[in-house]
């Protein structure tokens, strides 16, 4: 029997962009003014787990772009490679889409790791009317329930905290505020954070007693527009669809996404991406995988972070199977975050570029200037018939 995957090349063409979070390969020659020298987050995690078992992206060319423990550099890999550099300033989530979908950011999105500034949180209070906040820090969303929820059930002011990210988080128990209030005041905040450069407002309800509190599965994320209009845009009004799967409708505030597929973690991505496969006969399809950044990157794990990879090689396998003559898929990432780096923080860094198709002969790609490639490229492939400024297509 055919998988429903194939056989489809008189249905249009396909382009999938799987993100993997923040698997950087090398520190950008600016990294040292991020304070972020010598990082290199692919190459330090195959060190600290004695070598990497990934057969297929090892298939694919993964070792023509970095030399990696266990990972053999191939004479003739199966998919063409190389390396893009972030021409945005920064390295967060955010500004790595929007500059893979043609909006490269001059500045970097805000940072407040001493905290918030008390203009900022008197603008929220006014437009919130609550009349005292708690926090107002930098601190691990899990930490800062169990030090601050039990005052936070006291006095029903809310919890605010930010990470090594541009986030604005308020954090309220479901019996203190429940969800629409909790909404309603980040959709406020989303309007405060808008003057201050801030990427996402994220709502954080939890549940629990003290000393057992529980984040549920409520979050919900108020990201920043883009400044201007993406592929993704473009590609809607052209017609062709566009599917995210992940977090892609938070990081593009949903413009230009016509069907997004929220992903429970990476294995479950995959899973989404490959159902959607076997159905959608056209368009792109936008995968962001996020454990590798927020399970293993920002936790320092080194050990989690390689399994992870290799987890995802095993699954980067059956997705290869079903692929048709007809389909592109790109393999990259939007940053680093090198689990052996001191803090936290991510880490300016090159990220990989796997490009495979059954149509086009592999070839190295060399160093590109601008993550913006991808968007160009993928206009390419779909024939839009447009050309995106500043970036250049590798499927030419």
């Amino acid at each position: 029997m055919t998988h429903p995957g194939k056989a489809r090349d008189q249905e249009g063409k396909r382009a999938v962009l799987i993100v993997l979070d923040s698997v950087g390969v090398g520190a950008l020659p600016d990294a040292a003014e991020y304070g972020d020298e010598g990082s290199n987050t692919l190459l330090h995690v195959a060190e600290r787990a004695g070598g990497l078992d990934v057969p297929n992206l090892e298939k694919l060319g993964l070792g023509s772009i970095i030399e990696l423990p266990g990972v053999h550099t191939l004479p003739r890999p199966g998919a063409s490679f190389g390396r893009m550099a972030e021409a945005s300033r920064g390295k967060d989530t955010v500004a790595g889409h929007w500059e893979m979908m043609g909006v490269v950011l001059d500045e970097p999105l805000a940072l407040f790791p001493d905290g918030f500034p008390q203009e900022m949180i008197r603008e929220f209070m006014e437009s919130t009317g609550v009349s005292e906040v708690l926090g107002n820090k930098a601190a691990s969303g899990t930490e800062i329930i169990e030090e601050l929820g039990p005052e936070h059930i006291r006095t029903s002011a809310p919890i605010i905290y930010t990470s090594a990210d541009s986030v604005f988080q308020v954090a309220a128990h479901i019996k203190t505020a429940p969800l629409d209030e909790l909404y309603r005041m980040c959709e406020r905040a989303r309007v405060v954070c808008d003057g201050y450069n801030i990427g996402r407002v994220i709502a954080r309800p939890f549940a629990g007693e003290a000393g057992s509190f529980e984040r549920t599965a409520d979050r919900k994320d108020y990201p920043m527009k883009p400044p201007s209009p993406t592929v993704l845009d473009l590609l809607e009004n052209k017609g062709i669809p566009v599917t995210g799967i992940g977090k892609i409708e938070n990081i593009f505030a949903g413009q230009g996404v016509a069907r997004s597929l929220p992903a429970k973690n990476n294995s479950h991505g995959m899973l989404l991406l490959e159902k959607e496969l076997s159905h959608t006969l056209n368009g792109l399809i936008f995968v962001n995988l996020i454990d590798f950044d927020m399970l293993y990157g920002h936790r320092n794990d080194a050990k989690g972070y390689a399994e992870a990879i290799e987890t995802f090689d095993k699954e980067l396998g059956g997705l290869l199977d079903i692929m048709n003559e007809n389909d592109l898929l790109i393999v990259s990432a939007d940053h680093g975050c090198d689990p052996t780096h001191p803090g936290t923080d991510h880490t300016r860094e090159y990220a990989p570029l796997l490009v495979y198709s059954k149509k086009l002969a592999a070839r190295a790609l060399g160093t590109r200037k601008t993550f913006g490639d991808i968007g160009a490229s993928v206009m390419s492939w779909l024939e839009t018939g447009e050309e995106l400024p500043g970036a250049l297509s590798f499927v030419n």
